[in-house]
């Protein structure tokens, strides 16, 4: 199946890893203005973006199928400098099973409105994402048939209004029903309960997180999120004293879309630093 992926520019190489129900778009400004002096690496996961459309008969559209794809993904690609991942919603869960299977290739993290841990202090996930994780037969219709969650996610990720072309390049992707299935399944893939089948991996992570924190972190989190709410900011700072945090109070789950000035600078700004 075609893998599409963005790869512009030379020099070190930066990986961009997004979330549902974005796609490689999300990171088009950060990969203009890094390619100049960076390699930048952004692929499209199974079911997203222009990458392949698969069904449920020829993919699993789990968490252990998505950190699959981005191990081998990176394996071909043979890179031979350590990789600087930058990762937003599921892309930061799936992209630190990815760094935990491959410490010595990762040379720092940057994390934007995301988890690698269960939600924190006995959290539950927002009704309307329970919803579509639990009544499926409601969900299919509600997501595949009249595409609600990727429209309700242009006007519920953003803390500002996107404008009309972001609208459209956001939403592009996810035109047909069997284009949404990707972003359905995200959702229903959300571990609860042990019997889920990405908790255990999700626990892995969980659990692991802490071998991670000698390298570099840098989290640049919107403030009003109704998902990764402050509640996970919060645990991230527990978890990782060391890192560089960067709360942006006018911004939300679409934080590089938000304040992409202020992200795109402090993003330039650690990269040198660490060069």
């Amino acid at each position: 199946m075609p893998y599409h992926y963005l790869d512009e520019g030379q020099g070190d190489p930066v990986v961009m890893v997004h979330g549902n129900p974005t796609w490689s778009f999300y990171y088009r400004n950060l990969v203009i203005s890094l390619k100049e002096n960076y390699r930048t690496i952004v692929p499209d996961h199974f079911g997203c973006g222009l990458s392949a459309k698969p069904d449920e008969n020829q993919y699993g559209f789990t968490l252990k199928d998505r950190v699959q794809d981005l191990t081998q993904f990176l394996d071909q690609l043979n890179i031979q400098k350590k990789i600087t991942l930058i990762l937003h919603d599921w892309g930061g869960m799936i992209g630190l099973a990815c760094a935990l299977e491959n410490l010595k290739q990762i040379k720092q993290i940057i994390l934007m409105n995301t988890a690698g841990f269960f939600p924190p202090q006995g959290r539950k996930i927002p009704l309307r994402l329970r919803v579509i994780r639990d009544l499926k037969p409601f969900a299919n219709f509600c997501v595949l048939r009249l595409n609600l969650f990727a429209r309700a996610a242009l006007l519920m990720a953003p803390h500002n209004s996107l404008s009309r072309k972001v609208k459209c390049g956001l939403i592009a992707p996810y035109n047909a029903p069997l284009n949404r299935l990707a972003t359905l399944k995200f959702v229903q893939d959300i571990p609860l309960i042990a019997s889920d089948p990405s908790y255990a991996l999700v626990t892995k992570v969980d659990k692991n997180l802490y071998r991670l924190t000698d390298i570099p972190f840098l989290f640049l989190w919107g403030k009003h999120d109704f998902v990764f709410s402050m509640p996970y900011f919060n645990e991230w700072q527990k978890r990782f004293p060391k890192a560089q945090f960067h709360l942006f109070n006018n911004a939300g789950h679409y934080v590089l879309e938000d304040v992409p000035d202020q992200i795109i600078f402090l993003i330039k700004k650690f990269l040198k630093n660490k060069a």
